[in-house]
């Protein structure tokens, strides 16, 4: 298919929206998923922009073929030197080229960014990504959309499935993060034990006190951070007792070696959710906003350990809810 955009002046061709609908269609099985419209939008940007990567190709074909275009040139001009047609232009480039400049408003890219797919297609992407945007106006998903189009937020996209290494999601874990992910339905509207109502999307799973996701997480992660430390050869030892802690609760774990400067490392770990009606107001605009809070409270909290144990706040979040872990 690529080949043949790049090749052929396909551009508003009908295959290319049949195309399209199977991609969508394929998508939707995989993910269990039923996409409107504006989330299949989103699903096609770029993953670093919020999507899922798989491109329509009625974006792609005047991108792909312009590129092309430009790239052999020279080239056509060197075959077609002793050919009679030598020196003309092709006129379905230039028919392409004005309809590229018309749909985004701006003039042709020339000189070596014309060879380059990515600058034509950088154009399109902006515009498509804009009008996802724009048809949000529920600050939930405003900030569902900063926090997926953030730094590492996407990166499980880009892991290799495999089960050795616990890389592998299955296909319910699938389901739930790309649902997620385009603010799709992913359940049937029902009453939480704890009273409150849950929406086709689900969100309230995230920070509900009764469910088991939290603590699921937390464990997880926690988890992550002490098979870290063995693998690098360090003893450490999770959930300790008596780390002089005020309040009487205990950090998540800490090494049983000096770290730095004769001091043993302790760490604890939070989860936040992004989506919460609290944080909204902050992640809406700034990603990360919930896990950078959330990562000052627990520094602060832990203000009297750190006398005795080397501190180090480190921050790292997971797709669709925020999660800090503060060491």
């Amino acid at each position: 298919m690529l080949h043949t955009l790049r090749c052929s002046p396909c551009l508003n061709h009908p295959r290319l929206a049949m195309f399209d609908s199977l991609l969508r269609k394929g998508i939707g099985t995989i993910c269990n998923l039923d996409l409107m419209d504006i989330q299949w939008l989103q699903a096609s940007l770029p993953v670093t922009d919020g999507g899922l990567g798989v491109r329509r190709v009625s974006s792609l074909a005047s991108s792909a073929f312009l590129a092309s275009a430009a790239a052999t040139d020279t080239l056509q001009q060197q075959l077609l030197f002793q050919s009679s047609i030598a020196g003309t232009t092709d006129a379905s480039v230039s028919t392409v080229r004005d309809e590229w400049s018309s749909a985004y408003a701006i003039d042709c890219p020339t000189g070596p960014a014309a060879t380059k797919q990515s600058t034509w297609d950088r154009v399109a992407t902006a515009s498509e990504r804009q009008a996802v945007t724009s048809s949000l106006s529920d600050a939930t998903d405003k900030a569902r959309l900063v926090s997926v189009t953030s730094s590492h937020s996407s990166d499980w996209l880009h892991a290799l499935p495999l089960s050795g290494c616990g890389l592998r999601l299955d296909d319910r874990a699938i389901h739930i993060a790309v649902g997620l992910r385009l603010g799709a339905n992913i359940c049937e509207p029902h009453q939480c034990p704890c009273r409150a109502s849950v929406d086709a999307r689900g969100l309230h799973g995230l920070p509900c006190r009764v469910g088991n996701g939290r603590s699921a997480r937390h464990h997880n992660l926690n988890d992550l951070v002490w098979r870290a430390m063995a693998k690098a050869d360090i003893p450490a030892l999770k959930e300790p007792s008596l780390l002089l802690r005020t309040d009487g609760k205990r950090p998540d774990g800490v090494t049983l070696l000096p770290w730095k400067q004769g001091k043993c490392a302790t760490w604890d770990v939070t989860v936040s959710d992004t989506l919460a009606q609290s944080y909204l107001h902050e992640t809406s605009q700034t990603p990360g906003a919930a896990a950078e809070a959330a990562a000052e409270r627990k520094t602060n909290r832990h203000h009297s350990s750190c006398a005795l144990h080397k501190a180090q706040t480190t921050t790292a979040r997971v797709p669709s809810s925020s999660s800090d872990i503060p060491c």
